[in-house]
């Protein structure tokens, strides 16, 4: 297994341009299969999630290549198998989105249970909710199989707003006989992703962007060109970095739109940064203060269903809350188990106290020290990066498999930057 070894307390500065959304460049890919004509995928991040899915894509039928660096070339003429890999599966949850696709395409689809972050329960009922309501039979005995013998659109109501079960309802209605309506749908910015892809695909979908959607169900999908979005986490985590290392960054294509609630959030931490077209510019030596609530009340940081504050930047922004002056309330409602690493922030001298899974009470500032972590997931693991290079002394970061992920490159834009960062060990 690789490590980070990082020495801390340098700021971070200079410019980077913004990665590729990974949520947006997996369900895009998964999309691919749903037409026999090449897909040809602009903006693709160079992770190991984005790897996972298009070897996944071979296994099933189609073929793929790299143009240059971020243009993928997929051709599905035929699909020869309609079952995931059972290792692939289990390395990337993201597996679960060639549901859609397959039983749209083929009329079935087997997938073993999918992987990924060990965050908390991450429930697939409404995945299944959806496709049974499109025609999907479901069969369970440790593999999930799904058949139908036609798709029909269908007025659906999900039972939560799970962003990869409105994915998968959205491909496999696209195929279906009739319209289908989506209601309490995901609407984040990788959903309006690859719903945009489809409909340049020729795919009839309106409502995006809302929590309704409607889906005209046609024949036949075309090959298209697509870039997707940047990656908005990615962004929130840099944003991050630079405040509390107080360095001078410029965050290139970085879509601010889509930032809005991110923007308010850091507000509350004193931290500010300024737009101008596509480039983000947080300035260098912010003056890190909590701002209280009306009254003098505590703040609070929550996250929520799109637009509100992102999930994965949960993590993120309890750590920069530890470099700032004043009290925070971080409450992580979506998964019982994503707060948990702040015992390894605690254990670098950070000031929290841990109520119970979903809250932490934050205060600041405190003077972190170097020590050893090891990564449990994508974000949390972004955050140990982040506490580590605003700490004093040396780290050492294990499982960096899980930060690499989500984030390109992350040594070698860290270092362009002046992070003082080596990645030793091969290549996972």
């Amino acid at each position: 297994m690789s490590t980070y070894t990082i020495d801390g307390s340098y700021p971070i500065g200079g410019r980077i341009t913004a990665s590729g959304n990974k949520n947006a460049a997996l369900p895009c890919i998964a999309a691919s299969l749903l037409t026999e004509e090449e897909i040809v995928l602009h903006n693709i991040p160079d992770i190991e999630d984005v790897s996972v899915m298009l070897e996944i894509a071979e296994k099933l039928g189609a073929t793929v290549t790299q143009e240059k660096r971020g243009v993928y070339h997929i051709k599905a003429s035929d699909i020869v198998s309609s079952e995931i890999p059972s290792d692939m599966a289990k390395s990337i949850r993201a597996s679960i989105l060639f549901a859609g696709p397959l039983l749209a395409r083929t009329g079935k689809v087997q997938l073993p249970p999918p992987g990924g972050d060990v965050i908390g329960r991450r429930r697939l009922d409404s995945h299944f909710l959806a496709l049974s309501a499109l025609g999907g039979r479901i069969e369970v005995d440790g593999m999930f199989r799904i058949t139908a013998n036609k798709l029909v659109g269908e007025d659906i109501f999900l039972d939560e707003a799970s962003v990869t079960a409105t994915e998968n309802a959205i491909m496999a209605a696209v195929l279906a006989d009739g319209e289908t309506i989506i209601s309490n749908a995901a609407s984040e910015p990788h959903v309006q992703d690859l719903c945009n892809m489809l409909n340049t695909m020729g795919a009839n979908i309106t409502g995006i962007g809302s929590n309704i959607l409607y889906v005209k169900g046609v024949k036949k999908l075309q090959g298209t060109n697509f870039r997707i979005g940047a990656d908005f986490m990615e962004t929130g985590s840099y944003i991050g970095l630079a405040a509390v290392t107080r360095g001078d960054l410029e965050i290139e294509e970085a879509d601010p739109k889509h930032l809005r609630m991110t923007r308010l959030a850091f507000a509350k931490l004193g931290i500010h940064w300024e737009t101008d077209g596509s480039t983000i510019h947080i300035p260098g030596g912010q003056s890190l203060k909590v701002v209280p609530d009306l009254g003098g009340m505590i703040p609070k940081i929550d996250d929520a269903p799109w637009p509100g504050f992102p999930a994965d930047l949960t993590s993120i922004i309890t750590v920069v809350a530890t470099q700032v002056e004043g009290t925070t309330l971080i409450h992580e409602k979506m998964f019982e188990s994503r707060m948990f690493f702040v015992d390894k922030l605690i254990g670098m001298g950070a000031r929290i106290i841990l109520c119970d899974p979903h809250r932490a009470v934050v205060s600041g500032p405190c003077r972190l020290r170097g020590g050893e972590l090891v990564s449990p997931d994508v974000r949390a693991g972004m955050a140990m990066v982040i506490a580590a290079l605003c700490a004093e002394g040396k780290s050492i970061i294990h499982n960096v498999y899980q930060i690499e992920r989500g984030y390109e490159k992350l040594a070698e834009r860290l270092k362009s930057l002046g992070a003082r960062i080596e990645r030793d060990g091969a290549a996972d």
